[in-house]
C-alpha cells in the first residue's frame, strides 16, 4: 500500500468537494422551491439556466462546486503521481496542504462574499502552488 502524507490533502480537497455539493443542494433545491420552479416537470436546461432565476447568492455556491472539478483535477492526478513516485512527503505534501488550503478559503470567499479580487488573489495562490507540484513531478520524471 502507498502512503504518502501528500494524501491527506487530497483527501481533504475531495471532503471539501463533497461537503459543497451538500452546500449546494440543500440552499438550491428550496431556492428552486421559492422561485416557483417544479422540478417534477423541468425538462431539460443547465445549472447556469438557474442563474437568470435564482439568486446569486444561491448560485455563487454552485458556481464553486463547478470550481472544484476544474483545476483540482489537476492537483488530484500530480498528488497521485507524486505519491505513487515515491514524492509525496515533505515539501510537497507541504505544498499539496497550501494548494487545498487556499483552494478551502477560496470556496468560502466565493460562497459567503463573492469578492471577485479576493478570489482571484486565492486562485492566483492556489495555482503557484499547483505549478511548484507538476514542476516537481515532470523534474522527478525527467532527471
Amino acid at each position: 500500500m502507498i502512503q504518502a502524507d501528500i494524501l491527506q490533502p487530497l483527501a481533504v480537497l475531495a471532503g471539501w468537494t463533497m461537503i459543497m455539493w451538500i452546500w449546494m443542494y440543500v440552499t438550491r433545491i428550496p431556492a428552486m422551491g421559492k422561485a416557483g420552479i417544479d422540478s417534477k416537470t423541468l425538462v431539460g436546461g443547465t445549472g447556469k439556466n438557474l442563474d437568470e432565476v435564482l439568486p446569486g447568492e444561491i448560485q455563487w455556491i454552485a458556481h464553486n462546486y463547478n470550481h472544484l472539478h476544474e483545476a483540482p483535477t489537476v492537483f488530484y492526478a500530480v498528488a497521485l503521481a507524486l505519491a505513487i513516485t515515491g514524492q509525496g512527503d515533505g515539501l510537497n505534501a507541504q505544498i499539496a496542504w497550501g494548494y487545498v488550503l487556499l483552494r478551502i478559503a477560496h470556496s468560502l470567499v466565493q460562497a459567503l462574499w463573492n469578492r471577485v479580487l479576493v478570489r482571484f488573489l486565492l486562485f492566483a495562490l492556489s495555482s503557484l502552488c499547483l505549478i511548484a507540484l507538476t514542476l516537481h513531478l515532470v523534474l522527478s520524471q525527467f532527471h
